[in-house]
């Protein structure tokens, strides 16, 4: 992944994978965006984006949801206006998470084929992965969004990767770094 970008307006989030093999359990990666306000920018997210879930001001959408990962090209594309996020807002931190809709053992990302992250805006490439370097995590981090003072939004790419289920990656994904 490359390195700070400033100047943005609007982000599209894109990853792909491979689905299960036959006769194996289905897995789904998801995209997660936490939302963080000024005054508490390393604290409990003020919203989170994910399936079934939109920014309430419409600002961060997940235009394309797929629990299986069939299909040619990406599986998920989520897309930030960030132009368009209230000055309250400073700090959104963008995750992938893997689900097992159906149970089963927990997966890791070195269980999942044919893994991609694409972040652009308009047709600039600002970070691509293949998310190989996470193989013993179940969630991995993948950018950070930030405001600052003049109201200018940077990202910077984050990898970071969690042991963690769904809803505890929520709560520590925008922890502060140590």
């Amino acid at each position: 992944m490359s390195g700070v970008r400033k100047g943005l307006a609007k982000v599209e989030i894109a990853l792909r994978w491979d689905p299960s093999p036959a006769g194996a359990p289905v897995h789904d990666l998801d995209l997660l965006a936490a939302v963080y306000a000024a005054a508490d920018p390393y604290g409990e997210p003020v919203h989170l984006v994910h399936f079934g879930s939109r920014a309430p001001d419409g600002t961060i959408t997940l235009n394309r949801d797929s629990r299986t990962g069939l299909g040619l090209g990406f599986d998920e594309v989520m897309t930030l206006e960030l132009n368009r996020i209230s000055e309250e807002l400073v700090r959104v931190v963008v995750g992938v998470v893997i689900q097992r809709p159906g149970g089963g053992p927990a997966l890791t990302f070195a269980d999942v084929a044919g893994k991609g992250l694409r972040i652009r805006e308009g047709y600039t490439d600002l970070a691509v992965d293949d998310l190989t370097g996470f193989g013993a995590a179940s969630a991995v981090t993948v950018a950070e969004f930030t405001r600052d003072a003049a109201g200018v939004w940077s990202m910077d790419p984050v990898l970071r990767g969690f042991d963690a289920d769904p809803e505890e990656f929520a709560r520590a994904m925008g922890a502060a770094r140590s």
